[in-house]
């Protein structure tokens, strides 16, 4: 079982979570962040007096891959949904899952 942790700009989200949808991936977790991406248009970016930079609003998108062989596919609707015409448009993480416990009533 794989995590996939996707930062991404903000006017790509829906196209990337509709595809994955699409797909059948489901359970996923999109979260408003800042970040240091570059800008698509400089009226984005906003200054972060905490870190003393120029952010930007993006979105992390959090999902887990219960079939690993779904995995390229699903990283591949990332990136294909994703793109903004940028070299670098956003990062895709994927890290080891050891186990899955669920909240339940019990």
């Amino acid at each position: 079982m794989k995590e996939i942790k996707a930062y991404i700009h903000r006017n790509r989200i829906a196209d990337v979570v509709h595809a994955l949808e699409a797909a059948g991936f489901g359970n996923l977790a999109v979260i408003d962040v800042k970040g240091m991406l570059r800008a698509l248009d400089p009226k984005e970016q906003d200054y972060s007096a905490e870190i003393g930079e120029k952010v930007i609003s993006e979105v992390k998108l959090e999902m887990v891959c219960q079939d690993e062989d779904r995995l390229a596919e699903a990283v591949r609707l990332i990136r294909e949904h994703g793109r903004t015409g940028q070299r670098v448009a956003g990062w895709i993480y994927i890290t080891e899952i050891a186990e899955a416990i669920p909240i339940d009533g019990d």
